[in-house]
């Protein structure tokens, strides 16, 4: 049963399981780093670039799961927001509609960023700075701030809890704060990553990837027809006669009141 839920609404239902084990893991992992014997642990689990170098592939996997260092303070208010977020998404799609949207927009995701990386290795341009915008839990937000767009248009959602804003308008958000992100780490593999994983996300809960994909081809081609036929209107002088339309005055296609297309006097 799908039902239509408030951003937020404090809902006295309790959380779903794998949201709960979703938070615990990356407030577990983000603790490990503060601690001598365990900050390896979430080093051999979060996106670097020894995916291309040694071979470490579960990186892909795993990285959107390790809690990404940052303010104490900061990592507990993205905890709440991706709660808030991820609760109505599960609620909406369901547990296994839920876990297949966060492997078929992560997963491809860090491979897209994985393979800029790569690229930009062999230029010489590589970021130190490399991942950090799509580590742990900015991913999972990335990812369900649009799915959120998707499922609630309609919502309104206060931004930075003050400005009222329709969810539909979150995806453009989201793109434009990891572009600043991105102007100030120079992270250009991450912010190819959540561009991916917002892109993927959004195909998906909108009718496919590749339905949309056909649909946006289709608009093209008939902006390029319609641009087209207005050249050719405008090179041979050409202009759109209307006639009177059906029941007009000329009672119809025979002139005897039928239903027929209308026939100017201008056809021959």
């Amino acid at each position: 049963m799908r039902q239509t839920f408030s951003f937020g609404s404090g809902r006295s239902a309790p959380p779903p399981r794998d949201v709960v084990i979703i938070l615990a893991a990356l407030f577990v992992t983000f603790s490990l780093r503060f601690f001598a014997t365990t900050r390896l642990i979430p080093a051999l689990l979060e996106l670097t670039p020894w995916v291309w170098a040694r071979g470490w592939l579960w990186q892909l996997a795993s990285y959107p799961f390790v809690g990404s260092s940052a303010g104490g303070l900061w990592f507990l208010i993205e905890l709440l927001i991706l709660f808030w977020f991820l609760r109505d998404v599960y609620a909406y799609l369901g547990r296994s509609a839920f876990w297949r949207l966060l492997a078929w927009s992560c997963l491809p995701a860090a491979m897209v960023a994985v393979a800029l990386d790569w690229l930009m290795a062999l230029s010489g341009a590589s970021s130190p700075l490399a991942f950090q915008l799509m580590q742990g839990q900015r991913m999972l937000l990335a990812v369900a701030i649009a799915a959120f767009a998707c499922t609630f248009r309609d919502a309104t959602i206060y931004l930075f809890f003050v400005l009222p804003v329709q969810a539909r308008w979150f995806i453009a958000i989201e793109i434009l704060l990891a572009f600043m992100g991105f102007l100030s780490t120079k992270d250009l593999a991450g912010f190819a990553g959540i561009v991916t994983a917002v892109g993927l996300a959004w195909g998906m809960l909108s009718g496919g990837v590749l339905r949309n994909l056909r649909r946006l081809r289709l608009r093209a081609l008939q902006l390029f027809y319609r641009a087209r036929l207005a050249v050719g209107r405008r090179r041979r002088g050409l202009r759109v006669v209307r006639g009177s339309g059906r029941g007009g005055a000329g009672g119809g296609s025979d002139g005897r009141g039928g239903s027929g297309p209308h026939r100017g006097p201008w056809v021959n």
